[in-house]
């Protein structure tokens, strides 16, 4: 690919620059494809934006080399933190008082899981500090990969919503966990028991970015119609504002963003939803954060000794969510059926999971190089195979009100869909 763009270079000189180009054409084959893998297979999506994404990363497209830093690196932030301020704004934080088992849920989930994956990849003699990152990351599921899912499959019910709240909730604890720790590791390879006062840090700064954020869109819902498209410009403005000064003061832009959709959700109870100018926007940075992804997760080593290090890292992390959804479930309102499709339905691993990647880089090289060895096959892995399984899960559970079947093509009537 790399002699294709030299070639292609000595006789195009587009006025926004080459990459702009490549860009384009890629996302317009990923969008082509997510389509055409929809329409046939029934599948998400976004099975066909990584794919695309991973045969571009693959091939040696060198629209974004890891590690990711600069424009693409903020894009991959803005992109997260839409997404999870959407998320953050279903979370009633109501529904927790009246139903408190759902936080033990959630926390049994990602507890589970660290405990699981850490004592696995340790057994394997990985490092220490290395079996600690990865453990933390896998904690975060993709709120990403799952709403996008429930879209295309048109589902809806406790399935889904309990899905969709418990991979918000241990995103939320991956982020403040991971960007604390990162923030420890130049001053040596200090134990989670350190980490207290980094956490509170990350978190702090983080809820006040998170506040600001939603104080200002409650004040302009007051006075703006939430299906203006002057709101969607607003609300997307101030997501991007707050993405670039919550790292910049110590925070996490994701985590302030998720957290002011919650505040949002809470000073603004009544239901709203984006306006469809903003649903626009928020679609097209989804795809551009699946493609971004599947493109520097291809890149990674994909060695033997490694395949097996991201095996067991699947393996345990899918058993570990199952498990942990099944601990916590007594009481929590949902059958030990549903709470099986719950657990299957939160595998997938995506951008924030990436994301998490990217500081461990930032704040340790030698460090972070290991840990992308592993997590970097493993993120690629679950974006695709993630979504199928919560797929199948949330057909499993009868929730969607789109028919999975392929188009069965009659020789004069047309497409028709079996019943």
């Amino acid at each position: 690919m790399n002699e294709i763009m030299a070639i292609w270079a000595e006789w195009i000189k587009p006025s926004a620059g080459l990459p702009t180009v490549q860009w384009s054409i890629l996302l317009a084959l990923a969008a082509a494809a997510g389509h055409l893998i929809n329409r046939y297979t029934g599948l998400p999506k976004v099975v066909g934006y990584s794919a695309v994404g991973a045969f571009a990363g693959l091939a040696g497209f060198t629209g974004a080399v890891w590690p990711l830093q600069g424009i693409g690196l903020f894009l991959l932030e803005l992109g997260v933190a839409v997404v999870l301020f959407e998320a953050g704004g279903r979370i009633p934080l109501r529904w927790f008082r009246h139903n408190p088992m759902v936080l033990v849920q959630s926390l049994a989930e990602s507890t589970v899981t660290f405990l699981l994956v850490h004592w696995l990849l340790g057994r394997m003699g990985v490092r220490e500090v290395v079996a600690e990152s990865l453990a933390l990351i896998a904690m975060a599921a993709s709120p990403a990969v799952l709403s996008r899912v429930a879209i295309d499959t048109r589902a809806a019910g406790p399935v889904t919503e309990r899905a969709l709240v418990l991979s918000t909730l241990g995103t939320l604890y991956a982020l403040t966990l991971c960007s604390a720790r990162a923030g420890m590791m130049p001053r040596g390879e200090a134990g989670l028991s350190n980490t207290l006062f980094p956490v509170l840090v990350v978190l702090g700064l983080s809820v006040v970015v998170g506040a600001v954020l939603a104080l200002t869109l409650r004040i302009a819902l007051r006075v703006m119609s939430p299906t203006s498209e002057n709101t969607a410009i607003l609300l997307l403005t101030l997501i991007a504002a707050g993405a670039a000064l919550a790292a910049n003061f110590g925070g996490s832009a994701p985590l302030a963003a998720l957290l002011g959709g919650m505040l949002l959700k809470q000073l603004n109870p009544r239901p709203w939803s984006w306006p469809r100018q903003m649903g626009t926007a928020s679609s097209m940075l989804t795809m551009l954060m699946f493609v971004l992804v599947s493109v520097v997760a291809a890149q990674a080593d994909w060695s033997g000794p490694v395949a097996s290090l991201v095996a067991a890292l699947v393996v345990a992390r899918m058993l570990a969510k199952i498990a942990g959804v099944a601990i916590g479930n007594a009481g929590s309102g949902t059958s030990w059926t549903q709470a099986l499709w719950v657990g299957c339905a939160m595998t997938p691993m995506s951008s924030v999971a990436l994301l998490l990647v990217s500081e461990y880089m930032a704040a340790s090289a030698p460090i972070g190089r290991q840990v992308a060895g592993i997590a970097l096959p493993a993120i690629l892995l679950m974006e695709v195979l993630g979504a199928v399984l919560a797929t199948m899960a949330l057909y499993r559970a009868g929730e969607c009100s789109k028919p999975w079947a392929p188009l069965v093509r009659g020789p004069a009537t047309g497409p028709v869909h079996e019943p």
